[in-house]
């Protein structure tokens, strides 16, 4: 059958291979210092509308998000998230592992208000405690929720009140960009720093971190933490592809599209849906006889969470590459269950 278990089981866009295979033999420099990167890089400078950004290229979601809390905070400052924020649920402790403290703060919908971040501080007065320093949101969230232009402005204005950093996580910005009302130009004015998600949107791997101001010591972060990617052309080769021609939101909005079927077939077969996504995320609560059955006839799909005795929560994900057929079949399947 098929699998909507996450957004990054195909390989490459085939821009993306047709870009690699065109340059496969090309001699450049090592470690992102090559001309491929650095036309990517002003690439990205140029849709952001912001000249003086600084731009870095890494593999996963994981190592940037550790790298810019690493990079940005001293020893004992943390990092206000919303419980079901990245880097407090899915990534094994790698924050803590720098040394720093993610403080997560319950949310209905997964997304952060200044009323929540505002909470944090009160509560963390004084050097017995860990002081925060830094808000991290992603967009799309880790339910599929996204942050309107207004949102992001509100929690740009709160952390400027209250002397905190703004840090997007950008694993599905692709999503959030073909669904929301902001572009890449709001995401670099409205934070300090982002990223432009790339594996889980078309790239065989990769992220864009872009900085609102330089950071000059930021390649000596990723030299010690093995971040440094020794042929870090072919990131540079990727995001040249997807971003020069629209790929990189075209692959998005076909994602979206096909989340937004399921999601309307789901509903008119009468199954709920709580989180109210528009993104390439999507959350039914099934039977939990109904998703053995879809289970023995091969789909995939990650189990999010129990809702009572008898219903789960699933998450169904589409991607750049998913067929059409496959969301027809798994519509057909599901009222057959």
């Amino acid at each position: 059958m098929y699998s909507f278990r996450n957004d990054y089981s195909e390989g490459a866009h085939p821009r993306v291979l047709e870009a690699l295979t065109k340059t496969n033999f090309e001699q450049t420099r090592g470690y992102g210092l090559d001309p491929r990167c650095q036309k990517a890089a002003e690439l990205i400078r140029t849709l952001c509308a912001a000249p003086g950004a600084d731009v870095h290229f890494l593999v996963g979601g994981t190592q940037t998000n550790l790298l810019v809390v690493e990079s940005m905070l001293k020893p004992y400052e943390a990092v206000i998230a919303a419980h079901t924020g990245h880097v407090n649920v899915h990534e094994t402790g790698a924050i803590e592992g720098t040394g720093h403290k993610v403080v997560a703060v319950p949310s209905p919908d997964g997304k952060l208000t200044p009323a929540m971040v505002e909470s944090v501080p009160e509560l963390h007065s004084d050097e017995h405690q860990v002081k925060p320093a830094m808000v991290y949101v992603s967009n799309t969230t880790e339910i599929g929720t996204v942050y309107s232009k207004a949102e992001l402005a509100a929690l740009r204005a709160c952390c400027d009140r209250h002397g905190l950093l703004l840090f997007l996580d950008g694993a599905r910005l692709g999503s959030a960009l073909a669904c929301g009302d902001m572009s890449l130009s709001d995401y670099a004015a409205l934070t300090d720093v982002f990223y432009i998600g790339g594996t889980k949107n078309g790239a065989l791997f990769g992220e864009a971190l872009v900085f609102a101001k330089p950071r000059p010591d930021f390649r000596w972060h990723m030299k010690r933490r093995g971040a440094m990617l020794a042929k870090g052309r072919l990131l540079g080769v990727q995001f040249q592809a997807l971003l020069e021609d629209g790929a990189y939101l075209e692959a998005a909005r076909r994602a979206n599209a096909l989340a937004l079927r399921l999601r309307e077939g789901v509903a008119a077969l009468g199954y709920p849906l709580p989180v109210e996504s528009p993104s390439n995320q999507q959350f039914p609560v099934l039977p939990n006889e109904t998703i053995s059955k879809l289970q023995a006839m091969g789909y995939e799909f990650e189990i999010d969470r129990a809702v009572d005795g008898g219903h789960t929560c699933i998450r169904l994900v589409t991607s750049w590459a998913t067929p059409e057929q496959a969301v027809e079949d798994f519509l057909r399947d599901l009222a057959s269950c």
